[in-house]
């Protein structure tokens, strides 16, 4: 899954970490997010795009392989 975390957090002036704190989760939790090699639950999901001032389809881009 490929993600736009990383443009709209710096949009919002957001570092890895201020993000991590706003939704409760690690900075590496972030950063693997990010690189597209977590997927997050729903909840997080949610959590990231509403910190992000975004919507869940704005923030993740789902590929085809992902919902098979």
């Amino acid at each position: 899954m490929k993600t736009r975390i990383k443009e709209l957090r710096a949009r919002n002036k957001l570092t890895q970490a201020d993000l991590a704190s706003l939704v409760g989760v690690r900075r590496e939790t972030i950063l693997f997010l990010e690189k597209g090699k977590y997927n997050p639950s729903l909840k997080l999901a949610h959590k990231v795009a509403m910190a992000l001032g975004s919507t869940i389809e704005e923030v993740f881009i789902f590929e085809e392989e992902d919902l098979l």
